[in-house]
């Protein structure tokens, strides 16, 4: 076999995963760029087939140098550089892949993509990537048979595994608790009942409903995540009266959640008793500030976050209390100070919700399909999808991630996917390769009719 170079830029944690089953092929050579060389070092440690090498992402020339050396091109680095890559791989007609959304910025390199003949494979991780293979499969099974799709509604969620959701949150940080933190005042925009819904900040909270996913031993809620309303044309589906892809949390975080809002702590307006050199500051002292306690006595604290946050009559008074106890913030506890409400409140959260030693992650991904059929008959269907991450080995958010996007570089390397341009999996020709493979390693969603 002739030799084949792959580029990977970016170490973060989906990346091993893509990198195991890359390497698994002994002409494939793999070049790992990381801005910290000690990153992409610690990876080449784990597999050493691997060559480290440091690259800043700032500097274009320094990209496209790298770009030209190697065939194909693995983007894991944030969104927002994308598109600079993608610059780069057509200039030398090199293929790229990305788990990303694609974004505007690289959409406009399309025409460009094809131009060049080149694949630039994008939304091919877990959500997106697994979501799309799956609803796609079902949706072209549905359309072939004469049938219609009503409804499509879909929500996936990375969370610890049950024993270990053993916070207020139900929720542990795998990456930055601030990005989660932010992605909370996002608004959703979805397709209910043939009406666009918007719903943003708080009210996205509210809006979060119970899920029947047929798994009575999983408490799950799940709220609309970003813009679904493309999606009747992205999955070619004009007739579905509702759609909605949102995301999955255990019950409990979004009330949890909620009250934080109102206290304030999702705000990044600079306060000037979180400066870096302002004196030193308990947590009760900041919550007697957000709430307008009259003291830092905890039952001060609790009445005055009652009336603020309005939770009276709310069932989850008790719970949400304790959560906060559990923050510290009822202690004299001195606080990290980070300049605003949101980044002190995460240096706190960095500390107190890292997944421990040997405790696993779970991803839960379904999507529920309200089908008619030719002879005018409904149906339910659903796909789901449950994985947990192995103590030691790979977490379930990073398998699922990396290795449908180390399935698609294998494919592009051995010519099995040829589409040029800027490329989502929407359509069966680039889809049912991708899910033979990934079943193959034991990666798939189980479908049922209700």
């Amino acid at each position: 076999m002739s030799e084949k170079k792959v580029l990977l830029l970016g170490s973060g944690f989906v990346a091993a995963p893509a990198v195991e089953y890359i390497l698994r092929r002994p002409e494939n050579k793999l070049t790992i760029a990381s801005r910290r060389l000690e990153n992409a070092q610690a990876l080449v440690k784990e597999y050493p087939a691997a060559t480290a090498v440091s690259c800043d992402i700032n500097d274009e020339k320094a990209i496209e140098d790298l770009v030209a050396q190697h065939d194909l091109v693995i983007s894991l680095i944030p969104y927002i550089y994308h598109a600079l890559v993608i610059k780069a791989a057509v200039k030398h007609k090199k293929n790229v892949v990305t788990t990303s959304y694609v974004s505007p910025a690289m959409m406009e390199y399309d025409q460009a993509a094809k131009d060049a003949g080149i694949t630039v494979m994008n939304e091919i991780g877990l959500d997106p990537g697994i979501d799309h293979l799956y609803a796609v499969r079902t949706i072209e099974e549905v359309h072939n048979q004469g049938g219609k799709l009503l409804e499509f509604i879909s929500f996936c969620g990375g969370l610890p595994a049950p024993e270990n959701s053993n916070n207020p949150f139900g929720y542990k940080f795998s990456w930055s608790a601030r990005g989660v933190l932010l992605a909370l005042k996002n608004t959703a925009k979805y397709l209910e009942d043939g009406k666009v819904v918007e719903v943003s900040g708080t009210a996205l909270m509210d809006s979060a409903r119970k899920l029947n996913a047929g798994y009575p031993g999983f408490a799950f809620v799940g709220y609309g995540n970003r813009d679904s309303t493309p999606y009747d044309k992205r999955y070619n589906i004009p007739e579905a009266q509702t759609i909605i892809r949102g995301t999955l949390r255990y019950d409990g975080f979004c009330q949890f959640v909620k009250a934080l809002f109102k206290l304030g702590f999702l705000s990044e307006d600079e306060q000037p008793h979180l400066a870096q050199n302002a004196p030193e500051i308990a947590w009760n002292q900041v919550i007697a500030k957000v709430s307008g306690a009259k003291s830092t006595q905890e039952e001060d604290l609790k009445n005055a976050i009652i009336a603020k946050c309005d939770l009276d009559n709310d069932d989850n008074k008790a719970q949400i209390l304790d959560g906060m106890r559990w923050v510290g913030f009822f202690s004299d506890v001195k606080v990290t100070r980070r300049n605003n409400l949101l980044d002190t409140f995460c240096a706190t959260l960095e500390e107190k919700m890292q997944y421990e030693e040997g405790e696993r992650d779970l991803v839960f991904l379904q999507h529920r399909f309200e089908i008619e059929l030719k002879d005018g008959s409904k149906q339910t269907r659903t796909s789901t999808l449950v994985e947990y991450g192995k103590p030691g080995g790979f977490s379930a958010m990073a398998k699922t991630v990396g290795v449908p996007c180390g399935i698609a570089v294998q494919l592009i390397l051995d010519g099995k996917l040829t589409k040029t341009g800027v490329l989502a999996p929407m359509s069966s020709d680039i889809n049912d390769p991708i899910i033979e493979l990934l079943e193959q390693e034991g990666i798939g969603m189980v479908e049922k009719i209700l």
